[in-house]
This record gives C-alpha cells, structure tokens and sequence, in this order.
C-alpha cells in the first residue's frame, strides 16, 4: 500500500512564496504519473500540476509554479508569486491505473491527507 505524505503549506502574503513537498512510502511509485491537485472551499479539485515523461500545468499556474522530482522521487511544487485564488487544500496524487498523466482526479488512485495553502 502506497502512503503520500505532503507537506509545506501555510499561510503567506500575496506575492510570496511556498513549497510543497509529497514523501511517497515506496519510491516505485515515482515510475507513475505524480500530480498536485488543489480544492478551495465550494469547488471541485483541480489539478495544479503533473509530472511524468513530462510536466504538465494548469493555465493559472503557468510560469509561476514548478514540479519537480528528487532522485527519491519525492515530489514538489514551488509556488512563487502566489495570489489569493491559490488558496485551498493542496494534495499530492499518484496513479499506478495509466501509462501516464491525466488532468483527472479520478483518474488517480493514490492521494495524501492534503495540506492547507492561504494566500492572503
């Protein structure tokens, strides 16, 4: 059994800057599709970002935020120029069910607990 554990979060201005980190119990899992998703209070999760054969962004998010892989295949995303749209609970995702990314939550299998981002 795969275990995300994510974590970074926080409450910053507006402008600044967080980074997230996602620990995976198993680094095999870095062989899949990783993603960070967000959801804001009274909306649907959206996916922020995918890393896999190649990296993938939401439009909102492009050219501000960044994911990355260690060699761990630990899992991050640094969020520079935060602005309060941003705000939600952030969660680290995997799926072992495709040969590659999606912009579908429902499409991973594997999700952490969440850790909470407050742009203000």
């Amino acid at each position: 059994h795969v275990q995300l554990v994510e974590s970074g979060g926080g409450s910053v201005q507006v402008g600044g800057s967080l980074r997230l980190s996602c620990v995976a119990s198993v680094d095999t899992i870095g062989r899949y599709c990783m993603g960070w998703f967000r959801q804001a209070p009274g909306k649907e999760r959206e996916m922020v970002a995918t890393i896999g054969t190649t990296t993938r962004y939401a439009g909102s998010v492009q050219g501000r935020f960044t994911i990355s892989q260690d060699v761990l295949k630990n899992t991050y995303l640094q969020m520079n120029s935060l602005k309060p749209e941003d705000s939600g609970m952030y969660y680290c995702a995997a799926t072992t069910i495709l040969p590659g990314c999606s912009d579908r939550p429902v499409d991973y299998n594997y999700w952490g607990q969440g850790t909470q981002v407050t742009v203000s």
